[in-house]
């Protein structure tokens, strides 16, 4: 309440602010949501409802937390230098304002802000950080999350998402902070006039739709006929322009969702994982009569797909376009003679197992790492590090995030859309399809089938509920799920690996996540969403047929209410 007057009591610059604030005076719950903590500046940054308050994305917790950005940048500067951070935004409400007023407070604090003037899908943030030499990257974006949110995405120097030593070292920046009387900023026009605010020029943007250009595996040599969506976010021009660079020009974009609108009015839920947000794009499928739909989340760094499978549009999963890129890029490496000794691809613990057998198919090391393409990006540049670069094949999350090269270190559907055009193209002139060339696979390696589960938590006792069902879980691990042994199990956050009685230590940064692998040779991972107020259960079925791996999902599923204590 003392935090809630506070900011009433304050001449705040957005009126909305103030009427969001006089609105809720008489309701305690609606004022305990958004003051009963400050969001949380994480290694993803920040992310919430727009809104005001401490627990809201407004332009007083991005100026905050960019104030603490500035004060680590400024610490750790060397002396005589001037830290730079480059700044990209996508099409979600607030976001250009909120670029913007990251860019005012660092230029007050002495800092050079390089700012993209349009809205860009993240990879090119994540590019631009590298190109132009910064110390930092900011991108504001919540990603695929509903309309209600954005976000703040925080780059270190090397392109990554910062890591956890460096989130907590802003996160003390920022709790020594007020939010109103110890943040600078400046008029945005006076920084650009100061020269401490530049706009990114087109070469950046060339250079980077040069560098996925550069990845390219096989370019078309026939005609391949797309439809495709940006869901109202920010991929068509990168996305239409690399495609017409191979030589894919007959794209038809789903009208709809073709221009930036962060209320995503077609699709409450712009995430490709979800079909209804497809649903659009299937619809003029079935007038158009395309190879492939594609869709490309609003930062456009993830990307699904539906293939016209007899005239029938059939969605494909993550998992499933992850095991066909790593096939097709393995296989074209070797066909030319290219594939480089010891060769590298890197996925997460909660991706499909089928990966395995398909990289010992063609002698790839494949890695696997905790869920967030930062930690793929780690593996890139441990390997470029060690000066072997050319090892990294690609990098792919469940969660339809795909990147084949080593010029930035976050997930890219730019060069997915490239690789997936390339692959259907590839397929056709065989005359298949990419299910087709899908069950080719799952015939030579066995049937897996995963499934995810999203259970929701809002609030502040949502988050204490999850909290406590993690600790629950921790302490009392099944002895069976779905009517199966549990012969061993997973602790992430306590980094150990039970099984057949034996411990072993796992390698990897603590996480909160659970894992759990079956007799039958199924799995099953409970993992607390990083960025969204839920537990995502993670389901792995193996079977001797699609049916039976289907089945085992289905049984794993119906299980997970009381497994979770609901």
């Amino acid at each position: 309440m003392t935090e809630y007057e506070k900011w009433l009591a304050y001449q705040l610059e957005d009126p909305s602010l103030t009427e969001e604030l006089k609105s809720i005076q008489d309701k305690p719950d609606e004022i305990n949501d958004r003051f009963y903590q400050d969001l949380a500046f994480g290694t993803a940054g920040l992310r919430g409802v727009l809104g005001a308050g401490t627990n809201r994305m407004n332009i007083y917790t991005v100026r905050k937390a960019t104030q603490g950005l500035s004060n680590y940048l400024n610490k750790h500067k060397a002396e005589g230098h001037v830290p730079t951070v480059a700044i990209g935004y996508d099409s979600r409400i607030n976001s250009k304002l909120f670029s913007e007023e990251s860019a005012a407070v660092l230029a007050a604090n002495g800092i050079k802000a390089y700012l993209y003037p349009q809205l860009m899908p993240t990879p090119a943030l994540s590019f631009a950080v590298r190109y132009l030499h910064c110390d930092a990257g900011i991108c504001v974006t919540a990603s695929h999350n509903p309309a209600k949110y954005n976000g703040y995405k925080c780059y270190g120097s090397d392109g990554c998402q910062i890591t956890a030593e460096m989130a907590s070292d802003v996160q003390n920046e920022i709790n020594s902070l007020d939010i109103f009387a110890d943040v600078k900023t400046m008029p945005f026009e006076d920084g650009k006039k100061s020269g401490l605010i530049e706009m990114i020029g087109d070469d950046v943007v060339n250079a980077y739709l040069d560098a996925v250009e550069n990845v390219s595996v096989r370019k078309p040599t026939g005609p391949l006929k797309v439809v495709y969506t940006p869901l109202n976010g920010a991929g068509k021009v990168c996305v239409t322009r690399i495609l017409d660079r191979i030589g894919v020009s007959d794209v038809t974009i789903v009208p709809e969702q073709s221009e930036p609108d962060g209320n995503f009015p077609t699709c409450p839920f712009p995430n490709p994982e979800i079909r209804e947000a497809l649903q659009k794009g299937l619809e003029l499928c079935e007038k158009v009569q395309p190879d492939l739909l594609l869709a490309t989340d609003p930062d456009s760094d993830r990307v699904g797909i539906a293939v016209n499978q007899h005239g029938h549009y059939q969605l494909m999963t993550g998992n499933e376009v992850g095991v066909l890129l790593l096939n097709f890029i393995a296989a074209a490496k070797q066909e030319k003679g290219e594939m480089p000794k010891d060769p590298v691809a890197v996925t997460t613990i909660v991706s499909t197992d089928m990966v395995d057998p398909v990289a010992q198919h063609y002698g790839i090391e494949m890695r696997r790492v905790l869920t967030g393409f930062k930690y793929i990006g780690d593996q890139i540049a441990s390997l470029e590090a060690e000066g072997h670069p050319e090892r990294y094949l690609l990098g792919f999350e469940e969660s339809y995030g795909y990147l084949s090269g080593g010029y930035v270190r976050d997930k890219d559907a730019v060069d997915g859309s490239m690789l997936i055009c390339e692959m259907a193209q590839y397929y056709k002139e065989k005359g298949m399809t990419l299910v087709d060339a899908m069950n080719e696979l799952y015939e030579t390696y066995g049937y897996y089938v995963n499934g995810v589960v999203n259970q929701a938590f809002e609030g502040e006792a949502g988050m204490k509920q999850m909290t406590a069902i993690m600790d629950h879980l921790r302490k009392n691990p099944p002895a069976s799920i779905a009517g199966f042994t549990v012969v061993g199990h997973s602790d992430y956050l306590e980094s150990v690996r039970v099984e057949k009685g034996e411990t072993t230590p796992i390698d990897l940064p603590k996480s909160n996540v659970l894992e759990y692998r079956l007799e039958n040779g199924c799995k099953l991972i409970v993992r607390p969403s990083g960025t969204e107020p839920k537990i995502k259960i993670y389901l792995s079925g193996k079977g001797s047929t699609q049916a039976e791996s289907e089945a085992l999902v289905d049984k794993m599923k119906a299980e997970v209410p009381a497994l979770l204590g609901m």
